[in-house]
């Protein structure tokens, strides 16, 4: 979680852009990630040298020979005017080119980027500012991104750009991504999931960077990520560069609509769809109203997944509690397609506090696998109740947290099969849910253990009451002779 110092500097960089006039928060995320990008491609640079010189071949810098001075460690101590005249003039136009000549996803969205500081001092700011944030560690990089993301004032209707890191992280966990994967996130924002499941294959297959193919899948085929916001997607491809991942496939498209024809082509689907708003029919790709015919984007996005996905394909996807146990024909029709045709591996509840304070709604996160054939013969059902931070508006760490058992225990499930239903996880049979019409709550399987009361007999009750009413008009008698004695 981010630190009150780290908290207290990135606050200090938003004052300089609202005083400036820059008040729109994505303008500034925006602004931000490109100085971000430039501060980090030093690094890039010195790692590619090192790794050269490691093995024995010619380093080919990312900065012309001449122009060493569009480094970060040079500029950054300059005078302001010149500093200005070289970031706007020559650094800017030189990231925007980066990858010319490449059908890219940074090429195809940074061709209409603005640099928007107006003034050399402003820039002398923020760029003092950046230089104070620590960038080395990868954790603190992400803490940086998430608590800028969380000043978007629209986070609260447009959620599927802001999903906790952590909450991103044991999803992540969960489904394990392989080096072999192909990760899609149909509504992907800032492509938190797609950058996490990187940060994964890096930390536990290391080997993967010492096969060529492997290497080549994981820059240009492994993750792919859509949305309608050319502001979000020059963000998140930025954001796959800053974690190094060289090609992501970000693209701009409409998820549900005829659009996107994408059909049995990943391995692993991680997202947090839209949860609100409907769309017309004609909106919406006539093969996702065959699996169940709605207007709601929740529902769709699940018909969507089920499409996308390979046979044997993985998907973990936050949802609204009202898709589990929403009773209209749509909502039974999607719960009734994966668990008849397909296999549902879980129902992780979560607290209704994990979104504040941006939204206070129920979720839950879905995982299943796409069969064609059926295979769901017991669901795995787990009782969220902390996420270690409070569920308050403010969100500070608490010690609560059972993040680390939800994962302990999915990846044990053979050992959760005599789990009583009084715990916060335990099976569920198939038989039992199509009985309940597919309801996939866990409030309509979990048990309640109530401790006995023993009661006083009534008689000893009204005996206590009487002797309470003796001693409250003793009292009262007392009270009045004092008065007359004293004349009061």
């Amino acid at each position: 979680m981010i630190t009150g110092e780290l908290k207290n500097k990135i606050d200090r960089i938003w004052e300089t852009f609202w005083t400036g006039g820059i008040t729109n928060p994505l303008s500034v995320i925006e602004q931000i990630t490109y100085l971000l990008f430039i501060r980090t491609l030093d690094e890039i640079d010195d790692k590619k040298q090192n790794d050269s010189i490691v093995l024995g071949v010619e380093h080919h810098s990312i900065f012309p020979a001449d122009k060493q001075y569009y480094k970060w460690r040079q500029f950054k101590d300059m005078e302001a005017a010149r500093m200005y005249k070289i970031v706007a003039e020559e650094v800017f136009p030189f990231i925007k080119t980066l990858h010319n000549g490449k059908d890219s996803a940074y090429s195809k969205y940074m061709d209409d980027a603005i640099f928007m500081i107006p003034t050399p001092q402003m820039l002398e700011k923020i760029v003092t500012g950046l230089s104070e944030l620590p960038l080395a560690d990868r954790d603190s990089n992400g803490d940086i991104y998430e608590y800028m993301l969380s000043k978007v004032s629209t986070a609260g209707t447009n959620g599927q750009f802001r999903t906790p890191r952590h909450i991103i992280k044991m999803m992540v966990e969960l489904m394990k991504p392989t080096p072999e994967d192909i990760i899609a996130d149909p509504a992907a924002g800032s492509a938190g999931f797609l950058f996490i499941a990187g940060e994964y294959l890096r930390d536990n297959h290391e080997d993967l960077f010492l096969d060529r193919e492997a290497k080549e899948h994981f820059n240009n085929k492994m993750f792919n990520g859509y949305d309608m916001d050319r502001t979000m997607l020059r963000i998140g491809a930025m954001n796959m560069m800053l974690h190094g991942v060289e090609n992501p496939n970000i693209s701009y498209k409409d998820s549900l609509s005829e659009q996107n024809t994408d059909i049995n082509k990943y391995t692993l689907i991680m997202t947090n769809p839209p949860f609100k708003g409907s769309l017309d029919y004609e909106a919406v790709s006539p093969n996702l109203l065959k699996v169940a015919k709605t207007k709601k984007t929740e529902l769709l996005f699940l018909g969507l997944f089920l499409r996308m996905l390979k046979p044997g394909g993985r998907c973990a996807s936050i949802v609204p509690d009202g898709v589990l146990f929403g009773s209209s024909n749509a909502h039974k029709e999607i719960r009734k397609e994966i668990i008849e045709n397909h296999k549902l591996d879980a129902i992780i509840s979560m607290p209704s506090g994990v979104f504040k304070p941006y939204a206070g709604v129920s979720t839950a996160i879905m995982i299943f696998t796409k069969t064609g054939a059926g295979g769901t013969d017991n669901v795995w059902f787990y009782d969220m109740k902390a996420d270690g931070y409070s569920l308050d508006d403010k969100r500070n760490k608490i010690d609560a947290d059972d993040i680390s058992d939800i994962i302990n225990r999915f990846n044990n499930l053979s050992e959760e099969e005599n789990r009583k239903r009084i715990e916060q996880s335990f099976f569920v049979p198939k038989d039992e849910i199509v009985k309940n019409g597919y309801d996939l709550s866990i409030n309509r399987y979990k048990e309640i253990e109530y401790d006995e009361v023993e009661y006083e007999s009534p008689k000893a009750i009204i005996s206590e009451i009487l002797e309470l009413e003796t001693e409250i008009i003793g009292g009262l008698k007392d009270l009045e002779r004092l008065l007359i004695e004293n004349d009061v």
